[in-house]
């Protein structure tokens, strides 16, 4: 029988993400898609959405803009996370830097030997006129602007307070077993298969974060010279971007079938006009060549290399990795760009 004892024991787990002064909020913990639908109407989500998408401006200097979407991450603050510092650290080492200092709460938690700069949260400047505003998309927020991350004018940002597994169906623990709604079927001692409640409402969200994105680029994407996402692909982030004429070469489902039902699957990509839609890499063309590359950096076949592809520069996804990040450095500051620097 599963109780409420069970959600307790994830609190738990789910409070270990973060390090102090951060704290997660019990009533922010998702553990399934339909605690994912209920947040949608959270006090703190809806703020966070009214903040979004009618008030937020970016405040950005003057050059060639780009708007570089990360996924969030299991660790909070995002920034804090072994992806988002490899990948930060690519760009400082490429040449660009922080607008403004690091967070005294930040820089309290870095290492003696990292970079004060790799925990600032301002956008990035490159001599040669280049400016990274960093971005992260999530659920249930939407879009988190880097700057953001912390706090914001409604108080403490919400992205330093929730914990949300819950949309991943391939871990097998995305359930909430204690719920009246839940269908999800046990199929060992820690996984379980979605049943059509979880599926329906993973669409639901699914559809719900593409909207959030789109309708918060569509205020202010003109902004930005290029729109990338850095999401792995295949996954949830990646789906919540692409539009449906993308997602055959990106290998991402259409539809999801919920009992007899087959749903669509909207991304950002379908809600906005052309100048402003993003760009999703890597590619699985570049994968395949960055599998190769890490291939010969280790000596090894790339069959062999598969498994440190997939476990990546942060221990989840390959998109901190060296030879990924070469990719991402390519699209971010083109090679006559860097050239000028």
């Amino acid at each position: 029988m599963v109780t409420t004892d069970d959600r307790d024991r994830r609190l738990v787990e789910s409070a270990a993400k973060y390090k102090p002064p951060f704290a997660l909020d019990p009533t922010l913990a998702l553990y399934c898609p339909q605690d994912n639908v209920d947040s949608l109407t959270h006090p703190s989500i809806a703020a966070w959405f009214d903040f979004i998408l009618k008030d937020y401006a970016p405040s950005l200097p003057a050059g060639r803009r780009v708007l570089l979407l990360l996924p969030c991450t299991a660790t909070k603050p995002y920034v804090l996370s072994t992806e988002h510092k490899r990948i930060n650290a690519a760009l400082l080492a490429a040449g660009f830097a922080p607008t403004a200092p690091a967070d005294p709460m930040l820089l309290s938690l870095r290492e003696a030997e990292e970079p004060e700069a790799l925990f600032s949260l301002a956008p990035l400047v490159h001599p040669s006129g280049t400016v990274v505003h960093r971005a992260v998309i999530s659920e249930p927020l939407g879009l988190v602007p880097y700057e953001y991350m912390l706090a914001y004018p409604g108080g403490v940002s919400p992205a330093v307070q929730y914990d949300d597994p819950g949309l991943f169906e391939e871990r097998g623990n995305a359930v909430s077993p204690w719920r009246a709604d839940h269908s999800a079927t046990r199929i060992s001692a820690s996984k379980w298969k979605w049943g059509p409640n979880e599926k329906r409402a993973y669409v639901v969200m699914h559809n719900a974060m593409a909207e959030t994105v789109a309708k918060a680029l569509a205020r202010f994407g003109h902004l930005y010279a290029a729109r990338i996402s850095w999401v792995a692909p295949g996954l949830t982030h990646r789906s919540f971007v692409v539009a449906k004429q993308e997602r055959a070469a990106h290998g991402i489902a259409a539809t999801k079938l919920a009992g007899t039902e087959k749903l669509a699957l909207t991304g950002a990509n379908d809600l906005l006009a052309p100048n402003l839609r993003i760009t999703a890499l890597p590619t699985r063309a570049q994968c395949a060549d960055a599998l190769q590359r890490l291939a010969d950096r280790l000596g090894v076949t790339t069959k062999e290399a598969a498994g440190p592809f997939g476990r990546g520069g942060g221990g989840a996804t390959p998109l901190a990795l060296p030879e990924l990040l070469e990719d991402l450095l390519a699209e971010v500051l083109p090679r006559k760009l860097a050239g000028a620097a």
